[in-house]
C-alpha cells in the first residue's frame, strides 16, 4: 500500500472526534492494478481523489484486507480504502474486525501528515468503545466473489492450468471453460447469488430447483424452514439447512422456536463457511 487513501467516505466519526480530520486532496492516476483487477461492468476513471496518510514515498506493501468479503458479517467496518499498487479497488487501508483496530500503514508519527495523526488518535479513541467484543467471524472460506476474479485469470496461470483450475472449481467444468476465461467469469456472475464452496467454487443447483433466488438472505432461510413441513421437499430442505447453518433441530417447530427467536440478529457470511450465524443479544452496543 502506498501513502495515501481513496478521497469517498469521510463521514465516518473517526475523521471527526476528538480531532477534526481535515485531509489535502489531490487526484492520482489510477494504478494499473486497479484496472486490471475490478470486478465491475463499469470503467475505473482514469484519475482517483485520495488524501496523503503519510509522506515516506511508498509504492509497494500489501494491505490489511482484500475488499472481497471483509465486511460480509456485522463485526467489521472498513475505515479507509487504501490506495495501493498491488491490490484491487477497495482494499482495506484501516478496517476494524471486533475489537482489533487494524492500521495498513508503516510510517511513525514523525512520518505522517497532520490529517494522518489526527485520524490515528481517532481510531485509537474508536476502538475502545469495542473492548471485549471479539470478533464473531474467523474466516474459514472464501468469498463468492473470489470465483469471478480467479475464473479471470485461468489463462495467465505459470503452472499446471489444469491441475489450479480443478483445484478452484468444479473438474466437469474444465472441458468447456478451461482455455474460456470470459466465459467462466459470466458463469460465475450469472450464478452469482448461488455460489457456494466445497473445496471448490459450485452453484448450489438444489436451492435454485426449489424457485429460491439466493443463497444468503433472511428470506431463504425462513423458506427452508417452512419447506420442513412439506413433504414433497423436506428432505431438500433438510440437506440445505445444514449447509447453510451449524443448527440441527429434531423437528419444524424448533427450527421455527430458534428463527423468531433470533431473527432480527440472524446474518449470513461467505468467508465464515457459507452459513447463518446469530449475533450475540448485546453484541452491537456500544459503550
Amino acid at each position: 500500500m502506498g501513502d495515501a487513501a481513496h478521497g469517498e467516505s469521510l463521514e465516518h466519526e473517526v475523521f471527526q472526534k476528538p480531532f477534526k480530520v481535515e485531509p489535502e486532496f489531490e487526484y492520482q492516476d489510477t494504478p494499473p492494478n486497479y484496472h486490471r483487477r475490478h470486478l465491475g461492468e463499469d470503467k475505473l476513471p482514469d484519475k482517483m481523489k485520495v488524501w496523503r496518510v503519510q509522506n515516506i514515498g511508498k509504492r509497494s506493501g500489501s494491505v490489511v484486507a482484500r475488499a472481497y468479503g471483509f465486511t460480509d458479517s456485522p463485526d467489521t467496518e472498513v475505515l479507509i480504502k487504501g490506495f495501493n499498487f498491488g491490490k484491487e479497488y477497495g482494499a482495506v487501508g484501516v478496517g476494524r474486525h471486533g475489537n482489533f483496530l487494524q492500521w495498513g500503514y508503516s510510517a511513525p508519527p514523525s512520518k505522517m501528515t497532520d490529517a494522518g495523526k489526527k485520524l490515528f488518535l481517532n481510531c485509537v479513541y474508536y476502538i475502545h468503545q469495542f473492548d471485549g467484543k471479539a470478533p464473531l467471524i474467523r474466516r474459514t472460506s472464501s468469498h463468492r466473489l473470489n470465483a469471478l476474479r480467479l475464473a479471470a485469470v485461468i489463462n495467465r496461470i505459470s503452472g499446471d492450468k489444469k491441475e489450479f483450475f480443478t483445484r478452484t472449481f468444479p473438474p466437469e467444468l474444465w472441458e468447456k471453460y478451461g482455455s474460456d476465461p470470459d466465459g467462466l467469469v459470466q458463469y460465475y456472475r450469472e450464478n452469482l447469488e448461488f455460489i457456494y464452496r466445497d473445496r471448490v467454487f459450485r452453484i448450489d443447483r438444489e436451492l435454485k430447483s426449489l424457485g429460491i433466488d439466493s443463497n444468503h438472505s433472511l428470506d431463504t432461510l425462513e423458506r427452508l424452514i417452512g419447506l420442513l413441513e412439506d413433504d414433497t421437499h423436506a428432505d431438500t430442505a433438510r440437506r440445505l439447512l445444514a449447509r447453510y447453518t451449524n443448527r440441527s433441530f429434531q423437528n419444524a417447530d424448533g427450527w421455527k422456536r430458534w428463527f423468531v427467536n433470533n431473527r432480527d440478529r440472524i446474518f449470513f457470511s461467505d468467508v465464515g463457511g457459507y452459513k447463518f450465524f446469530v449475533i450475540p443479544e448485546g453484541y452491537l452496543d456500544k459503550k
